[in-house]
C-alpha cells in the first residue's frame, strides 16, 4: 500500500510517500481502508520529535518507533480482529488509529464509531482528535453550563472551531479571539462576539468570563486571570512555543501550582481518546450543533505541504489528507 513515511525526526519536509506492507489488525482492532485522515498538532510533534520529553514517553529516543504518522481517520472497515463485535466489513467509521497517513490503517475498536450520517469522509476525518479535546475542555474541565460567558482564545483553529460550537450547544454566550483573517470563520461557527487580537486587547474590554479556554495563546496567567470572574475557571488547552524541552508546558505547570492559592480554578488537561465521547460528537453532528470547519484538503503525496501549513500557523479550522476519492 501507499503510505507517508518518516525515518528520522525533523521538519515536515522529511516525509516521503512510499510503498509499505499493509498492517494486520490485532484481535481488538479494525483494519480500515482510509478515505481521509485529519492533520493536527499532535502529528506535528511526533514528526519533529519535539518537545524532547515526547521521545521519553515511548515514541522513540533517536528516531520514531512508528514510521507512518497520523491518528485521525475516516474510512470503510476492511477486516476486523477476532474479538471485535461492534463493526463488520463495509461499515463506514471515524475515529483514532495508528499510521493513518496511508491507504490502510489499524485502529482499536474502542476508538472508533460509525460515521455520522450526512458527513463526507473528509469532514468525518477532521473530528476525532480536535473534537474530543474541545468536548472535554468545555464539558469536563470548563464545566460550561447554560447562560455562562465563555472566552475562547485560539477560536479559529481545529480545536477552537469545535470548542465554539460545543460551548454554544451547552448554552453559553461565546466570545472568540482570533486574527483579522479568521474573524469571519469564527463568526460562522457560532461565536456571539469576536475579538481581533491584532486590533484589540481582550483583557482591556471590561468584560469578565465564567470560563476561559486558552487553546492557541501564550498570555501570562495574570492576564488570563484578569478577565475571569472571581470564581471563574481557566482551562489551558494549548499554547505552543519553540522550546525544545518544555514547548509551552511551563505555563501549565505554573497554573497547577498557583490554583490552590486563588479563588479561581486554573486547570490543564490531556484529552482522552474515548470512544464513548466519539458517540457524543456524532450526536452533536447529527443534531446540527457541530460541523467540521475544513480549511483545505490535500492528497497523500502532499502530506508534508499540509503539515508545513499547520506548523506555520496558516490554518483556518482543520486540514485533511484525502487518501481516496470521497
Amino acid at each position: 500500500m501507499k503510505a507517508v513515511v518518516q525515518d528520522v525526526y525533523g521538519p515536515p519536509e522529511i516525509l516521503e510517500l512510499r510503498d509499505v506492507e499493509m498492517p494486520v489488525p490485532a484481535d481488538d482492532e479494525v483494519l480500515v481502508r482510509v478515505h481521509a485522515a485529519g492533520v493536527d498538532r499532535g502529528v506535528a510533534h511526533l514528526v519533529t520529535g519535539l518537545p524532547y520529553p515526547l521521545r521519553l514517553a515511548g515514541y522513540g529516543i533517536r528516531r520514531p518507533k512508528a514510521a507512518v504518522p497520523g491518528m485521525d481517520l475516516a474510512g470503510r472497515v476492511e477486516a476486523v480482529g477476532r474479538a471485535v463485535t461492534g463493526f463488520r466489513p463495509g461499515d463506514d467509521v471515524f475515529g483514532i488509529g495508528a499510521g493513518t497517513f496511508a491507504e490502510y490503517a489499524c485502529a482499536p475498536a474502542a476508538k472508533l464509531a460509525h460515521k455520522p450520517a450526512g458527513l463526507t469522509f473528509v469532514q468525518a476525518a477532521a473530528i476525532a482528535i480536535s473534537g474530543l479535546t474541545a468536548l472535554q475542555a468545555v464539558r469536563d474541565h470548563g464545566t460550561v453550563t447554560a447562560g455562562q460567558a465563555v472566552l475562547i482564545i485560539g477560536a479559529s483553529g481545529g480545536v477552537g472551531t469545535f470548542a465554539v460550537q460545543v460551548a454554544k450547544a451547552y448554552g453559553a454566550e461565546v466570545t472568540g479571539v482570533c486574527s483579522t483573517a479568521k474573524v469571519d470563520l469564527v463568526r460562522s461557527v457560532g461565536a456571539d462576539h469576536v475579538v481581533d487580537y491584532t486590533r484589540e486587547d481582550f483583557t482591556r474590554l471590561g468584560r469578565r468570563y465564567d470560563v476561559v479556554l486558552d487553546i492557541g495563546g501564550n498570555s501570562s496567567l495574570s492576564r488570563l486571570r484578569r478577565v475571569l470572574t472571581p470564581r471563574g475557571r481557566l482551562v489551558i488547552v494549548g499554547g505552543e512555543t519553540d522550546g525544545r524541552w518544555l514547548g509551552g508546558t511551563d505555563r501549565q505547570i505554573r497554573a497547577l501550582a498557583l490554583s490552590p492559592f486563588v479563588s479561581q480554578t486554573l486547570c490543564v488537561f490531556v484529552s482522552k481518546e474515548d470512544g464513548k465521547d466519539l458517540l457524543v460528537l456524532r450526536d452533536l453532528v447529527e443534531s446540527g450543533d457541530l460541523t467540521p470547519a475544513i480549511d483545505r484538503r490535500y492528497s497523500l503525496s502532499e502530506a508534508a505541504t499540509a503539515l508545513r501549513r499547520l506548523v506555520d500557523g496558516q490554518v483556518r479550522g482543520k486540514l485533511v489528507i484525502a487518501v481516496t476519492a470521497d
